[in-house]
Parts: structure tokens; C-alpha cells; sequence
């Protein structure tokens, strides 16, 4: 079969990157099974086990070398993954071959090299989301005065400004950022704990020695770039700390899939649009349409990595005493196309942050035939202030702004509000009186200085500590 008479994963065909889909390649994953028995062997031969130096640098020098027909043909005699690979190493390093893998449990390598695929995954979503909440600054920076309507329950409620709704979608990146950095800092591996947890193979080894028990498991933690590895475990790490790194994907979906939902209403309202190229089909039937295609996939892989999180808290609560294999087959997908598709998902993001379109006079069109009604107060303040009645004007205006309402939504005409107060001699405003009153500016509260305000704090800082950060650039394949 080939990539057209099989199936082949969308994540690799048309959403994730290069660059993360090489983290999650057998061969990336082959290499660091290898690189962690070298750790193990080198680190053993320093606490003074029978290795020789020769040994580990014949296993140095063929850490690459990796025959996959030969890995194959073995784990089809073997029925297991990890000793297919095992003997396929063996074979390229016939002096080492003894003691490849040496008082190691397959967990050794599975699951140390998944916490280090996931450290390196992590990284790469870390400077996605940085280019993210960059763009989004400079969005807000932009557009922080400019007035616009803001909606409740997606009916028109009090003017906000542009740059002040893009602090919204930008202050839940920084929160993922966050987030994002907190399981980087507290991601563990697993070290060299046995076929239990009790590093008994290794206690063996090291003739009853605790000490260098325990000096193995530091050094290895050392060598794969950690600080220590978890205290305890049975023969696996805690599935914990996968429910926790899926729920990070997830926090990135509902942040993503919101934004995707504020762009897919305002393109309604033809205020403001995501990326659209110049011979991009927006409908097969009609070919006036401009469909935000970016948004609406982002919302579907958004879904998928939402309901993810599930995998992985099923898995964390299926456990067995110290080992049960049920979790394999489920990890191999959930935590590989999880990040495959959070990579994908921000690569999106990252293209419609980067390409908003803005329509501003649009965004004033709907905001003016929405202002008189939120007017009203400053206009009653102001008659008040010529002597008018409060009470007997606050009901003329309840009066007129029905009246008005009803010629909008059941006439189709225009909104007349304003012209009928400036026709009512209690009021004392004249047209031009009124007119005066009606800047939207005067409306959006302190949406501005909020933007500034946030844009030179929070967001000035956090993006300061990742300056040097920047991902791959990647196109929207499709």
C-alpha cells in the first residue's frame, strides 16, 4: 500500500508541522531508546559494574544506526517492540551486546522516551503559543482605541474596543503559556526503576549496594537533562503526569477554539476576517462565499483534543497494582496525536492571529446604529442639567426607544431614536445638541488604558522571559 491505497493520518498529511511530526517518528523514538541504553550502560560502568569503556563507545557509535527491516522481522519472531530492538542493536554492536539493556525492564526506555519526546514537544508549542500572544499584542497594540460594539450573549451591549477584545483571546494565551512552562518545570522520567519499582534487577547488580542504587537513577535522570526522576513508581511512572500534559493540550484547545468562535461571528458581521488568499474557494456551490475555513477547522481539532483529556484520565484510572499493559496501545495514540495535533492547531492559530482583517468602517456602521439607545443616559443627564425632570424624561425615553425598536426590527428602517428626542421639547437638545453627545469614544469606558495598561505589564513581562523563542515557520497546507 501507499499513501493513496492506505490510510494515512491527517495529522501528518495536512496539519502538523514537520518539525513535531519528527519528534513523534519512529525514528526519533528509536534513537533516544538507544541514546537511554547508552545512559544506562555508561552510568552503570561509573558505579563500577563490569562495562568497558569500549563497550559503551561501540553503543555510542551505532546510536544511529538503526536497520527498521531488521527491527522488524525480530519483533514479528519476538511479538515485543522493545527486545526486537534490543537484538537489532545487538547485532550492530556485537562487543556490547551483552550487556545492552542490562538490569532494565522495557519501561526503561518506553516510558523515559516518552517524557523526553513530551519535553521536546512541549517546547515546540511553547515558542508557538509566544509567536501567538506576540501577534495578539501587536493586534491590541494597533487597534486599542478603536471603538467598537460590544456584545453580551451576542447582542449588542456596551461599545469595548478592538485592541480591548484581543486582550481577551491574548491574557488566555498567556495563561497557557504559563501552564505550559509549569509542566515543563515539573516533567519527570521515570530513571531506572525495575520491573516493579523496587530496583531490585539493580540491587542484584550492584551487590546489595543501596547507595549506587540510588546514584544510578540520579545519574541517568542527569544524563536525559532532568534534575532527579520521579521518587516512586511501580514499573511505570504515574499516568498522572500524561492526564496532566493532556490536559495542557486541552487548555490550548479551549483557548484556541474560542478565539475561533469570536472570528467566526465577526466575519458574520463582516467586521473582521481571517486570512483569505486570492484564488482560495470559500464554497464548491457558491463562489461568492468567503467561509472562514482556518476558524472552523481550528474548532474541530479543538474538539478532538477536549475530549483527548479523556484517554488519558481512563488510562490514569485503570492502573493495576504496579503494571498493566491496557494503557500501550492507548498511549501510542493519545499522547502522540494529541501533540500532533495541538502543533497543528497553533499553526492555524498563529496564521489567522498573524492576518486578521480589519473593516473599520464597518465595525462603526454597527456601532452607530446601535449608539442611540446606549446614549440615552448621557442625553437624560444632559437635559437634567438644562432643568429637565429626571423621572418624566426617563419615560419619555423608555416611550421613544420602544417606538423606535419597533420600527427597526418589524419596518426595516432605521433607527430613529435620536431624531424623536431631539422632536421632544421636554428634552430642550436640539439635533446638533444630541449629535454632540454621540462620539463613540466617549463610550468604551477605559478599554484603551486597559489595553496599554496590560500590554506594558503582564504581557511586556511574560513575553520578555521568552525573547529568544521562535518556531519553525510553518503554512497552512490546506
Amino acid at each position: 500500500m501507499d499513501q493513496h491505497t492506505g490510510y494515512v493520518s491527517p495529522f501528518s498529511s495536512r496539519y502538523a508541522s514537520q518539525a513535531m511530526q519528527r519528534i513523534y517518528s519512529d525514528e526519533m523514538r528509536a534513537k533516544t531508546w538507544r541514546s537511554l541504553w547508552v545512559i544506562l550502560a555508561e552510568s552503570q560502568m561509573e558505579l563500577g559494574l563490569n562495562i568497558t569503556p569500549n563497550q559503551v563507545e561501540e553503543m555510542r557509535a551505532h546510536a544511529e544506526d538503526i536497520d527498521f527491516d531488521a527491527v522488524a522481522t525480530y519483533e514479528k519472531q519476538l511479538r515485543h517492540d522493545v527486545m526486537a530492538h534490543v537484538h537489532a542493536y545487538g547485532d550492530c554492536c556485537p562487543l556490547a551486546r551483552p550487556i545492552i539493556h542490562l538490569g532494565a525492564t522495557s519501561c526503561y526506555v518506553g516510558d523515559n522516551t516518552d517524557v523526553l519526546l513530551m519535553r521536546e514537544a512541549l517546547q515546540l508549542l511553547l515558542a508557538r503559543l509566544v509567536e501567538v500572544a506576540r501577534a495578539f499584542a501587536d493586534f491590541a497594540d494597533t487597534h486599542k482605541a478603536l471603538p467598537t460594539l460590544g456584545y453580551t450573549h451576542f447582542q449588542p451591549a456596551q461599545p469595548t474596543t478592538v485592541g480591548k477584545r484581543a486582550t481577551l483571546w491574548l491574557y488566555d494565551v498567556l495563561q497557557d503559556i504559563r501552564e505550559t512552562q509549569h509542566v515543563l518545570d515539573t516533567l519527570l522520567p521515570l530513571g531506572s526503576k525495575g520491573t516493579t519499582g523496587t530496583q531490585a534487577s539493580f540491587l542484584e547488580l550492584f551487590g546489595g549496594d543501596f547507595d549506587k542504587v540510588r546514584k544510578l537513577d540520579e545519574l541517568c535522570a542527569k544524563k536525559m537533562g532532568f534534575d532527579k526522576a520521579v521518587p516512586v513508581s511501580g514499573q511505570t511512572y504515574s499516568r498522572k503526569q500524561d492526564t496532566r500534559a493532556l490536559n495542557l493540550l486541552a487548555q490550548i484547545a479551549q483557548t484556541a477554539h474560542k478565539f475561533s468562535n469570536d472570528i467566526r461571528l465577526l466575519q458574520h458581521l463582516k467586521e473582521i476576517e481571517e486570512p483569505f488568499e486570492s484564488k482560495q474557494i470559500g464554497s464548491s456551490a457558491m463562489p461568492y462565499k468567503r467561509n472562514p475555513m482556518r476558524s472552523e477547522r481550528m474548532a474541530g481539532i479543538s474538539r478532538f483534543l477536549i475530549a483527548n483529556v479523556q484517554n488519558a484520565a481512563m488510562t490514569a484510572a485503570e492502573q493495576w497494582l504496579e503494571r498493566t499493559l491496557d494503557d500501550s496501545a492507548n498511549r501510542r495514540l493519545s499522547l502522540a496525536e494529541g501533540f500532533l495535533a495541538a502543533d497543528g492547531l497553533l499553526v492555524l492559530f498563529l496564521n489567522v492571529a498573524r492576518g486578521l482583517v480589519v473593516y473599520p468602517r464597518m465595525i462603526e456602521k454597527h456601532l452607530r446604529e446601535e449608539l442611540p439607545f446606549m446614549a440615552t443616559e448621557n442625553i437624560m443627564m444632559e437635559a437634567v442639567a438644562r432643568g429637565g425632570d429626571r423621572q418624566e424624561l426617563h419615560e419619555r425615553i423608555r416611550v421613544h426607544s420602544m417606538a423606535a425598536g419597533q420600527r427597526v426590527k418589524q419596518e426595516g428602517l432605521s433607527n430613529d431614536l435620536l431624531e424623536r428626542i431631539a422632536g421632544d421639547e421636554a428634552f430642550g437638545l436640539s439635533q446638533q445638541d444630541i449629535t454632540g453627545l454621540l462620539s463613540p469614544e466617549a463610550y468604551t469606558g477605559c478599554a484603551a488604558m486597559q489595553t496599554e495598561q496590560f500590554l506594558q505589564g503582564e504581557v511586556r513581562e511574560v513575553l520578555s522571559r521568552y525573547q529568544n523563542f521562535h518556531a519553525p515557520g510553518e503554512e497552512v497546507r490546506v
